[in-house]
Parts: structure tokens; C-alpha cells; sequence
């Protein structure tokens, strides 16, 4: 499982999800679908984008990943999760076909989300993509919108070292004829959306270009601006294409997101006197966003509890961590998990310090025992580091 093993477990093909797909009937196409994928702001675009269909009357599906403690966060239908009966008898039922096929983590787990919806009868499902785009297995739909929140210099090890070669990775979600809506404008980049757009004869929406309504909304970090405008632009496209959504709709979906869809982990607040915050943000563009929001709160002292796994490069995040925070280094819990001295003694070099503590649970602890009433606990560096805490 990816999730836990890296790059042994990560499949580059379709051919086995396909194969799966024709096996089961083809499920993915009996519901429709919006396509989501991006370096940072999918997974809260897929559950604002949820929420607020939830709250038009529809029932819909929602395949999100990875999960924070259960398996059975990546599936629901409404906000809540698919049935454990429902997964073990999947697997039960489909277990000699999986091992004579050598199907993957992932495929398993799109076939089963797919076949779920379907025998659910959804009116619709957000779908946000594993990795990359183009040969991900969700990139079976054929969705009413494909939204591409932005780029960044992510899995470079699949998907590329240059933002042009992922762009076009992530580009490949976009099907002919149907409406594309681009999050954030990267001018370096924009001409590989608009030759695909052109290729495929859909219409291409930069959200950012346009004015919305200031909606709030319950997640709270200052980063989901840029998530409103993308899902705003969506659903003017899905009205457009009849959908029913109202004003109502989309003020209640946006400022209940949490409730809705059960959406944790972002710029969550676990705690007050002493401020407790956690934040799954693990790549270089989201850390400069969730950071550059933790240097705006004010606090006496700033401890940071900091845990990785060994295929971030160290060299592109650590430098936008602040010197003047201790530092509570610890290993998530997982095979990738990086080494917790590895992490202290690379973060040493740009003037990080604190000490290593033998587990995420240790380092938190820690924290919290030296931490005032007017001082801040900030958890994160890993979706596993954040996961241990919840």
C-alpha cells in the first residue's frame, strides 16, 4: 500500500484499474462525477465542492485520499463512511480476481469506491485524484467538470522535476468536451492547460481571474481562499449544465464543511490556552502557506512538533520553518517515516533546533508539558505526524 511502503507500491498504468473496471461492470459509469486533482487544495476543494452539493438535496459520493486514522475516510456517500461489511465483503467476493490480477492499494480501492456508488445510486461523486492525473487510477470518469486546483514540485520521483512535466500529468484528467476549471494561474505554465483545453474542445476557466461572492467558510486557514474561488468557479459551471444549487446551498455547504463531510487535519485547532494546531501541509507550496499563516498568530512561545517521511526534500521545505520555535522531532509511525535524528540533525543546518522524541505521541506530550497558557503547539511536516495526534 503506497501509503505506507512509497514507491514500490505506486503503479503508472491503467491497464489493471480497466481491467477492474470491465470486471465489475463498469460502475464508473453509472453516476456522475466531478474529476479533482492539483499538488495542494484537491482534497479541501473535493469537500467544499461535497458539501455543497449535500446541501442542493443530492446524495453524493466522495473519494478522497490518503485517511487520517480509518481506512473508510476515503469513501462516503453524505459524510459518512462506507460500512466495514461493505468493504470486507467486496474484498471477500473479489479477493481470487485481486491476486491473479496483482491488483494494487490504489486500484483496489477505486474499484471498490466505484462499485459502492453505484450500487448506492449517488446523483453524483466528487472524485479527487491519488497522484498526478493522467495515469491515476480514478482517471476512468468521465466527469460534468475536471478541476486542476494548481502545480507544485511534488512526487517529482512519478510525476517529474520540471512544474511543465507535472502540469501535464495533471492535465490529463481533461476529457473532450468537457468544462475544465484551472484554481491558480502559473503563468509559467498556463499554455500547457489551454493547448489541452484546445486539443480537447472544452472550455477553460481560470478561477482566480474571476470575482465571486466573499463566502466564509468553517476551514480556517487563510490558504482556502484559493480553494472558495476554485469551487465557486465549479459549481457556476454545473449550474450552468442544470444543476440545482442555490445561494442557500452554497452559504450553508461552505460554512459547514467539517460537519458535512468530516473533513480534519487543515489548519485544525485541537486546543486553546495553550494553542494547539495541526495541519497535514507536507509539500513545499503548502508549507509556505500554512506557515506564513502560523507566523500571523500571536503566542508567547512557539513549539513545533515535526515529524516526516524519508521522500520529502529536506532542502526545499525546512528552510520555511521559523528559527525561533523549539523544535520536538519524532518518526510517524510508518515504513516512510523519516528517522527522527535524520530530521533533527538536516534541520541543524538551517538553525532548527530541538530534541528527538521516540514516538509522535512522545513529542506531543512533550510539548504540551512545556507549553503556557499564551504559547502555541503547532503539529505537522506529515498528513501520518497530524494523523497520530488526532
Amino acid at each position: 500500500m503506497y501509503q505506507r511502503v512509497g514507491k514500490a507500491a505506486y503503479k503508472a498504468d491503467l491497464a489493471n484499474t480497466i481491467l477492474l473496471a470491465d470486471y465489475l461492470d463498469n460502475p464508473e459509469r453509472s453516476f456522475r462525477s466531478i474529476h479533482v486533482a492539483g499538488t495542494n487544495g484537491k482534497g479541501s476543494t473535493s469537500h467544499m465542492l461535497a458539501s455543497v452539493l449535500q446541501h442542493a438535496g443530492y446524495k453524493v459520493g466522495l473519494y478522497t485520499s490518503p485517511h487520517l486514522k480509518d481506512f473508510r475516510e476515503r469513501i462516503r456517500i453524505n459524510g459518512e463512511m462506507i460500512a466495514e461489511k461493505y468493504v470486507t465483503d467486496f474484498v471477500d467476493q473479489h479477493k481470487t480476481f485481486f491476486e491473479r490480477n496483482s491488483l494494487s492499494f490504489f486500484e483496489m480501492t477505486v474499484g471498490l469506491a466505484f462499485d459502492y456508488f453505484r450500487n448506492e445510486k449517488v446523483d453524483i461523486a466528487v472524485i479527487e485524484v491519488g497522484l498526478g492525473g493522467r495515469l491515476d487510477s480514478t482517471n476512468i470518469v468521465n466527469p460534468e467538470v475536471s478541476v486542476i486546483t494548481n502545480i507544485g514540485l511534488d512526487h517529482t520521483r512519478f510525476l517529474g522535476n520540471k512544474l511543465e512535466e507535472i502540469a501535464v500529468e495533471k492535465a490529463g484528467i481533461i476529457k473532450d468536451s468537457v468544462p475544465v476549471v484551472i484554481g491558480e494561474t502559473q503563468e509559467e505554465i498556463r499554455f500547457v492547460f489551454e493547448q489541452v483545453a484546445e486539443q480537447k474542445l472544452v472550455a477553460i476557466t481560470f478561477a482566480d481571474s474571476l470575482k465571486f461572492k466573499n463566502y466564509k467558510t468553517d476551514l480556517l486557514g487563510s490558504y482556502q481562499k484559493k480553494n472558495l474561488k476554485t469551487v465557486q468557479a465549479t459549481i457556476r459551471i454545473l449550474k450552468d449544465l442544470g444543476w440545482n444549487i442555490t445561494e442557500n446551498a452554497i452559504r450553508e455547504g461552505l460554512g459547514s464543511v467539517s460537519a458535512t463531510t468530516g473533513l480534519r487535519g487543515r489548519w485544525q485547532l485541537l486546543g486553546e490556552n495553550p494553542m494547539i494546531i495541526c495541519d497535514t501541509a507536507h509539500n513545499r507550496e503548502g508549507l509556505e502557506l500554512v506557515l506564513t499563516q502560523l507566523r500571523k498568530q500571536v503566542y508567547e512561545r512557539l513549539y513545533i512538533v515535526l515529524g516526516m517521511v524519508n521522500d520529502k526534500d529536506l532542502d526545499r521545505v525546512l528552510p520555511l520553518f521559523p528559527k525561533n520555535a523549539e523544535y520536538f522531532f519524532c518518526k510517524p509511525d510508518i515504513e516512510r517515516g523519516l528517522e527522527a535524528e535524520i530530521l533533527k540533525e538536516n534541520a541543524a543546518a538551517f538553525r532548527l533546533s530541538g530534541e528527538v522524541y521516540r514516538s509522535v505521541i512522545h513529542a506531543f506530550e512533550a510539548a504540551k508539558a512545556r507549553a503556557g497558557v499564551r504559547d502555541l503547539i503547532f503539529i505537522g511536516g506529515s498528513t501520518f505526524t497530524v494523523a497520530e495526534v488526532l
